[in-house]
C-alpha cells in the first residue's frame, strides 16, 4: 500500500506535466482531456465525436507528440483496405520468401481519422487489435508494441459516403465523447495560439513509455470496494430494464466502468475508488454502449443521467 501511495504522489507529478504539456498546443476542457488520460491510463482506446473543426485532431496529436513512442495517423477513405492498415506479405525476390510489412497500426500512438469513411470491412480490421493488442494476418500472429493507445475520430452529421460503426466496433472503445465548441475566450486563444505558427511545432515529448507503463500498472492497483462493485451492477442492471433502452450494458461495460473509475482515482491522487469517480466517467464509458429505441446519443446520455440520479449512491 506504501508503495501505491508513492506512485499515486509521483503520477500527479507526471500527468500534471502531460496535461500543461498537451494545452500548449490545443484548447480543451480541463475535463474532457481528463477523460482522455483515463482511457489511457485504463489501456482502453477513444473515440472523439463532433462536428469539423472542434480540434479533435489536433487533441490526438498533441498527446501523441507529448509521449516519447512512436505515432502513426491512418486517414480513413471508401477505397481502404485492410490490408492498409494490418500491413500484409511481400514476396522478397533477393531471399525468394513472403516476409511480413507493418502497417500503421503498428505504433505506441495510432490515430485513426475519420473511421467512419472506412467500410465496414476495413473498420472490422481494427477488431482485433484493439481487444488483443495483436494482429492476425495470413494464419500469422502479430503482437502489437506496447503500450498501443488508438484513438479515432468521427464527424456524427455528415452522413454521405459514411458508414456508421456496429455496435461491436462502438463497445471496442473504452470512452467516446465530444469536445464541443470552445468558450469565448477560448476561441479568441485559439486565433492568437494561430496567429503566427503552427501550435503543434512547440510539443516536446515530456513522457517516457516506461513512466506511462508505470501508471498503467498503478491504475490495476487502485481498490474497488465491495460496495462500488454492487453499485456498477446496479447501473448496468437498471439500464437493461429502462423502457427507452433496446440493449443495455454488457458485463464487459461494468469492466470498462470500473477500470475507468480505478484511473480516474489515480489522476486524483487516491488509491481507492469512490462514487464520485464512478458518476465522473460514467457518461464517456457507458453513452456508446447503450441502443436506445430513437438510436439518439442525447437519448442515451440521458438515461445515464436518469439513472445515476435515481440509483442510491453506497456510503462509507
Amino acid at each position: 500500500m506504501q508503495f501505491l501511495k508513492t506512485q499515486t504522489k509521483s503520477a500527479d507529478t507526471t500527468l500534471q506535466r502531460l496535461i500543461a504539456n498537451v494545452r500548449q498546443a490545443t484548447v480543451i476542457d480541463l475535463h474532457k482531456l481528463e477523460l482522455i488520460l483515463v482511457a489511457l491510463l485504463a489501456q482502453g482506446h477513444v473515440l472523439l465525436e463532433d462536428v469539423p473543426g472542434i480540434g479533435k485532431t489536433l487533441v490526438a496529436k498533441s498527446i501523441a507528440y507529448s509521449l516519447h513512442g512512436t505515432f502513426k495517423r491512418i486517414q480513413c477513405t471508401p477505397d481502404l483496405l485492410p490490408s492498409d492498415i494490418t500491413g500484409g506479405a511481400i514476396y522478397n525476390q533477393r531471399e525468394q520468401r513472403f516476409e511480413f510489412i507493418r502497417g500503421p497500426i503498428f505504433g505506441h500512438i495510432v490515430l485513426v481519422d475519420e473511421i467512419n469513411r472506412a467500410s465496414p470491412r476495413t473498420q472490422s480490421s481494427l477488431l482485433e487489435s484493439m481487444a488483443e493488442g495483436q494482429v492476425t494476418v495470413d494464419g500469422e500472429t502479430h503482437p502489437l508494441p506496447e503500450p498501443f493507445f488508438l484513438i479515432a475520430t468521427q464527424n456524427p452529421v455528415e452522413m454521405s459516403g459514411t458508414f456508421p460503426l456496429p455496435e461491436a466496433q462502438l463497445d471496442r472503445f473504452l470512452i467516446a465523447l465530444g469536445l464541443g465548441y470552445p468558450g469565448y475566450q477560448d476561441e479568441v486563444m485559439i486565433l492568437e495560439r494561430e496567429e503566427h505558427g503552427n501550435p503543434l511545432a512547440e510539443i516536446e515529448p515530456v513522457l517516457e513509455l516506461s513512466e506511462l507503463i508505470q501508471l498503467q500498472q498503478a491504475v490495476r492497483q487502485i481498490d474497488v470496494a465491495r460496495p462500488l462493485k454492487e453499485y456498477i451492477v446496479q447501473i448496468n442492471q437498471a439500464t437493461r430494464a429502462h423502457p427507452d433502452v433496446v440493449i443495455g450494458i454488457s458485463p464487459r461495460g461494468g469492466v470498462a466502468l470500473q477500470k475507468c473509475a480505478q484511473a480516474m482515482a489515480l489522476i486524483r491522487q487516491r488509491t481507492f475508488v469512490t462514487p464520485d469517480d464512478i458518476k465522473t466517467v460514467a457518461p464517456a464509458v457507458l453513452g456508446h454502449r447503450l441502443l436506445t429505441r430513437d438510436r439518439r446519443a442525447q437519448t442515451a446520455q440521458a438515461v445515464i443521467d436518469h439513472l445515476l440520479r435515481e440509483i442510491r449512491v453506497p456510503l462509507e
